[in-house]
């Protein structure tokens, strides 16, 4: 919508879309570096233009995907808001945009409490949201779906 005011459209009772574009960027490199200090990280990737599908299959082997579940966490409004101004469907903004997801990183299964822990010392709001799984299809699978 070209007639948005975005000092005055509201997301939310507290928040603005100004508000919310004009959120600083996340610097995530003391976080990162205290996990990977562990030496449990085995890739990781900052989730930019590209979004998922382009930014992901770089930090992993060709013959293995991102199986990515959608439910496993709240999209800001933003992006919601987003979704929905400009009529762009799911997938598209999971190739253009974050969707609320900065950075991932990769680990064996034994080493996930450990490293959230880590990353939740370091202020950060880490969860799993999917998998490496065996590639058979795309580089990136999703499942579930936006709320």
């Amino acid at each position: 919508r070209a007639d948005v005011d975005p000092s005055t459209e509201q997301l939310t009772p507290e928040l603005t879309v100004l508000d919310a574009v004009m959120k600083p960027t996340r610097i995530y490199v003391k976080p990162v570096l205290k996990a990977m200090a562990t030496g449990h990280v085995t890739g990781a990737v900052h989730i930019t233009g590209g979004g998922f599908q382009e930014n992901l299959p770089r930090s992993f082997n060709h013959d293995l995907a991102a199986s990515i579940d959608l439910d496993a966490w709240d999209r800001p409004e933003i992006f919601k808001w987003l979704e929905a101004q400009g009529d762009v469907g799911a997938e598209e903004m999971l190739r253009t945009f974050n969707c609320g997801i900065g950075f991932i990183m990769f680990c064996a299964p034994e080493h996930v409490d450990e490293l959230t822990q880590i990353l939740a010392d370091a202020g950060e709001h880490p969860m799993v949201i999917g998998q490496l799984t065996n590639r058979t299809t795309d580089a990136v699978v999703f499942t579930g779906a936006f709320a």
